[in-house]
């Protein structure tokens, strides 16, 4: 079984879970490497402030970063990968609704990525009813998206304003006390997310896509903490026992950290210290094997409910 140990270089450490564990004398404990340790994602439902999800929401990679990623490794483009929009008829409930478009959100960074402006258009109509269902369509610029996708316009513009309009859905379902239909939304964001990058990893184990899969145990473990906040409605308890079973297999993912000294360095004008910390990531070929299936697994389920 080969191991493989993924090292990122230098980052500033920023967990509030550590920061709250770890809180009081940090000096004291301050060592050459540490392991984050399984037993501090408790499998309890806690109760997080509004802020606190909002954090823990803006640290999810968005599809356009993640559709870049993958593209950067010349894998090609591959239709096969997207969520089929001849089903929307089915998405019968807002839960159904939010889910899936996180989904097709998703796939439209991917798609607009690859600069597939033909099925762009049929994932924006499907996008679009979905919004409207929801009572968020008047966020979304489909005209605006539409004209860039079909006249072939600037692809930074395009992308610009498809993330802007989730941007703004998003934000507007926080502050009118919708954050469960937002969490969703996110969640089907992160398993189409990582659904993507685990086909791509199959086909090519590029390090980086690879380390993005990996270090996306601590994402993880923040999302099911948003998502048991809803564990009352028999939808969200369901969806926490799909997203455990990718947890689960993530348990076997080891991330350390290597303590380095702090720098000061003038950027723009301004003096920032820089924290020379090293993140190290072991996973096997076996776990990532394991996390790929489990990942096509609840995505397909997600989108065949």
């Amino acid at each position: 079984m080969k191991l493989r140990t993924i090292k990122i270089g230098t980052i500033a450490i920023v967990a509030s879970l550590l920061i709250v564990g770890c809180s009081g004398n940090s000096n004291k404990n301050k060592t050459s490497g540490f392991e984050i340790p399984d037993s501090i994602f408790s499998d309890k439902p806690l109760m997080i402030s509004q802020e606190a999800m909002e954090d823990i929401i803006d640290n999810i990679s968005s599809p356009v970063e993640m559709a870049a990623l993958l593209k950067s490794t010349g894998v090609p483009f591959n239709q096969k990968y997207l969520a089929s929009t001849d089903r929307i008829d089915k998405l019968n409930t807002n839960f159904k609704q939010a889910l899936n478009l996180g989904i097709y959100g998703c796939d439209l960074g991917y798609l607009n990525m690859y600069e597939k402006t033909g099925s762009v258009l049929s994932n924006m109509q499907a996008i679009k009813t979905l919004a409207n269902e929801l009572r968020i369509g008047q966020f979304f610029d489909f005209s605006t998206i539409k004209r860039l996708a079909t006249n072939n316009e600037n692809l930074d513009s395009l992308m610009y304003i498809s993330v802007s309009s989730f941007n703004n859905m998003d934000q507007y379902l926080r502050q009118s006390n919708r954050s469960n239909i937002s969490s969703l939304i996110v969640t089907g964001m992160w398993v189409e997310g990582m659904y993507l990058a685990t086909q791509v990893a199959s086909k090519a184990p590029s390090e980086e896509v690879v380390e993005r899969v990996a270090d996306q145990k601590l994402v993880l473990n923040d999302l099911l903490l948003i998502l048991k906040n809803y564990k009352g409605d028999p939808n969200y308890e369901n969806l926490v026992k799909e997203v455990e079973k990718i947890k689960k297999e993530y348990d076997n993912v080891k991330i350390t950290y290597e303590m380095g000294e702090p720098e000061a360095k003038e950027i723009d004008g301004m003096l920032i210290i820089v924290q020379n910390d090293k993140q190290h990531i072991d996973i096997s070929d076996e776990t990532l094997a394991n996390i790929i299936n489990i990942i096509e697994e609840v995505r397909n389920k997600i989108i065949n409910m």
